[in-house]
């Protein structure tokens, strides 16, 4: 009841400055178009607009200035703004997804499509494709996500098949139009915005099992097929799928975010459970990134490096996925505690204790008492763990003994477990509904949810500290945890019409990021990045590690037509900028001006 209520609440929305540094902001000599949002976003779509001219003689000019004991010569060059830059305009001087960023609508350069790519991509996809304002307002606006942006995507087409996506793909990048794929639209960090416009390439037409090789436990997918769908499809056989993200995510989308789920402690997250990709190109060329083969040593591992891209290298248009078979059987267990730092402290336990169990989620008293108001339960409304045990009837009893003995040295309580199948399915469905249930207590406001994940050691104290500040907050606060594994989420209520209400989620949000990075963990440990996670990059990979991001971006994707706007943080320097910051210190100086009727030196001939 809970999930239908919020689909129907989602699908019932209202319809709903330009960042430049020294270096681009003296080179650019184009006319762009620069959109603000209103603070009334998104009850208008209004749009504050301003536009910039920059021009400087036709004739382009050499700039040379002393850097260290050298000279060094620039030749300047005709240098197109990257359209993945966001807006800096607002009177704070905060950038979208920049380090010191807490705004959530996202800004961005908008230029017209021209009509000869409207034409291509009408000969491409003939009747699947739309201009209809409604149709590409939806693609906009991720149906899970309070993140949004000042602009929609400008067309929404529907590929059949790979080879349209090459030549959808290899027209937008003549054009240099951006290009944003679009799968289940479940992800909750701003992925699928299209704050640049562009074309939005929705997979969902490109669903089929294209390949089953049973001895060999793998599938061939298209990407636009669910994974609940794609279980359905492989009961039958014996076999699944072994991840299980929010419902309605596409296995497309879930290879862009690199996303787990529950059973992630037991069988890995995307990355382990992809043999191989095929990917459409900035450039519109396929690639295949691997063969059939569990495993290879032949290259780079070109499949790692596509998966959590999130659709910034390529387009995922064919995937190898690596099966599980459906145990024998199953347990299915519940139990309380007084606080929440004795069922981590279970949690982690059961792990040290080399019990292979396929499940450890916990739940606060704030989560349980939303299930309570949901369902119509009366769950007692403290901590409390579940678990999965899986294998042969013997070995899944086996285990539950041996976690029972383990909750009772640590305080746990009401300990039970199911075997039927109806009464599992009626344990477990507390956990999967948990999100939903989380809207009965506040039907009217948005979710900020993290996603933390720090080293199993660590879990208890960031859970207790992150705890104590939400218990603190006047917001509604659940966390919900993959315990076994290290990763938990609170989903944060607040009113999105209420800026002070924005902020204190932020601030508690920024909290729990801090908190994780300070022990050595990653401000996500499945949602993947977006734009919504973007400024905390720097603090935890370092800024070496974005440039070389930056780096690869750029080899595969010169014009910038992937997904621009998302990964990787405004700030980073493009790779030709030579020594950045040395370059901005420079470029402000007034002895500069001397150097741009400097020729550059010749070369001499030997």
């Amino acid at each position: 009841m809970a999930f239908s209520h919020w689909l129907a609440r989602l699908r019932s929305c209202s319809k709903k400055s330009a960042f430049s540094n020294a270096f681009r902001d003296y080179f650019c000599h184009n006319k762009f178009q620069f959109s603000t949002c209103p603070n009334n976003f998104p009850s208008t779509i209004a749009e504050e607009t301003k536009t910039r001219f920059f021009s400087w003689s036709s004739s382009l000019l050499p700039l040379a200035f002393a850097v260290s004991a050298g000279s060094l010569a620039f030749r300047s060059q005709n240098i197109q703004p990257s359209l993945c830059e966001p807006t800096n305009l607002d009177s704070r001087k905060v950038t979208i997804g920049g380090k010191a960023s807490t705004e959530f609508v996202v800004k961005g350069i908008h230029k017209q499509i021209p009509q000869e790519l409207i034409d291509e991509l009408k000969a491409i996809c003939q009747d699947n494709m739309t201009l209809d304002y409604e149709e590409r307002f939806y693609h906009g606006k991720p149906q899970n996500s309070f993140h949004k942006a000042v602009n929609i995507p400008d067309v929404v087409v529907f590929p059949r098949s790979e080879e349209e996506v090459s030549q959808i793909v290899k027209s937008c990048n003549k054009h240099k139009v951006p290009i944003v794929p679009y799968g289940g639209a479940t992800s909750i960090e701003g992925h699928t915005l299209s704050p640049n416009g562009g074309v939005c390439i929705d997979m969902t037409l490109m669903k089929r099992v294209k390949a089953l090789h049973i001895r060999d436990m793998d599938v061939v997918v298209e990407p636009g097929i669910g994974w609940m769908e794609l279980n359905e499809y492989l009961e039958p056989y014996g076999l699944f799928f072994p991840l299980d993200p929010g419902p309605g995510a596409t296995i497309g989308g879930m290879c862009a975010t690199r996303c787990s789920g529950s059973l992630a402690v037991r069988y890995g997250t995307m990355r382990d459970n992809v043999i191989s990709l095929k990917v459409v190109l900035a450039n519109g060329d396929i690639v295949k990134t691997a063969s059939r083969a569990r495993k290879s040593a032949a290259g780079y591992d070109l499949t790692r490096l596509m998966i959590g891209s999130e659709g910034t290298l390529g387009v995922v248009t064919e995937t190898t996925l690596r099966l599980q078979k459906i145990p024998e059987h199953s347990v299915v267990a519940m139990c309380n505690f007084p606080t929440i730092k004795d069922a981590a402290d279970v949690a982690i336990a059961t792990m040290l204790s080399g019990i292979q169990v396929s499940r450890v989620e916990l739940l606060d008293e704030v989560q349980v008492r939303a299930v309570n108001i949901a369902n119509g339960k009366n769950l007692p409304e403290v901590p409390t763990l579940m678990f999965e045990f899986i294998g042969t009837e013997a070995y899944s009893r086996e285990q539950t003994g041996i976690v029972q003995r383990i909750v009772s040295e640590h305080n746990g309580s009401d300990f039970v477990f199911a075997e039927d199948p109806e009464a599992k399915k009626e344990l477990w469905k507390i956990r999967k509904e948990a999100l939903w249930a989380c809207f009965a207590m506040e039907p009217n406001f948005e979710a900020m949810i993290s996603d933390v994940c720090v080293p199993l050691s660590h879990l208890a104290e960031l859970i207790s500290r992150s705890k104590q500040e939400l218990d603190a907050s006047p917001l509604v606060c659940t966390v919900i945890a993959h315990a076994g594994d290290g990763n938990f989420h609170t989903v944060i209520l607040f009113d999105p019409n209420q800026e002070e209400q924005r902020i204190e989620a932020e601030r508690l949000n920024q909290f729990m990021v801090y908190t994780a990075l300070s022990m050595e963990g990653t401000c996500t440990g499945e949602h993947g990045v977006g734009t919504g996670k973007m400024k905390y990059l720097e603090k935890e990979l370092g800024i070496e590690a974005l440039q070389t991001m930056k780096r690869i971006k750029t080899a595969l994707d010169p014009n910038n037509i992937m997904n621009p706007g998302k990964l990787i943080p405004p700030h980073v320097p493009p790779p030709d900028a030579l020594n950045y910051r040395v370059l901005q210190k420079y470029m402000s100086r007034p002895a500069l001006a001397i150097g741009l009727h400097m020729a550059a030196p010749k070369r001499t001939q030997v």
